[in-house]
């Protein structure tokens, strides 16, 4: 016998009604009983938009303060944009918009800047060759 219970069901709900993490971070004004749920999905929201931005800078080869200040605003904006917006939740109960908004940055600055590097290295870096 099986001790692990399935918690979802096929149709993305939980046995009691109660619709899946993946569900509600997709679907518009969800209810999220959990704070820390919540709190977990823009943080990896925040790590996968790091590294999709990280990949986006290093095919376009953009360099310097241009590239580091553009990711700031677009990693912010969004995230701002899905929880005050998609989301609608009050960040009071969270302790306020800039607690949302700093929620797991530094380590998706970390991500985005090891992928931007390797991208941008890979494709455009030539090494010199020296007699």
């Amino acid at each position: 016998m099986n001790s692990k219970n399935k918690s979802t069901e096929r149709n993305g709900t939980a046995k009691g009604g109660e619709l899946s993490l993946w569900t509600r971070a997709i679907t518009a004004n969800s209810e999220w009983p959990d704070k820390e749920e919540f709190l977990d999905v823009i943080y990896w929201s925040r790590q996968a938009l790091g590294v999709i931005l990280g990949i986006v800078w290093g095919v376009l080869p953009l360099k310097g303060f241009l590239g580091l200040a553009l990711f700031v605003m677009i990693n912010a904006g969004v995230l701002y944009f899905y929880f005050s917006n998609f989301q609608s939740v009050d960040e009071e109960e969270f302790g306020g918009p800039w607690e949302l908004t700093k929620e797991g940055f530094i380590t998706s600055f970390a991500g985005f800047l090891v992928t931007w590097i390797i991208i941008y290295t890979g494709l455009y870096y030539e090494v010199e060759e020296q007699l």
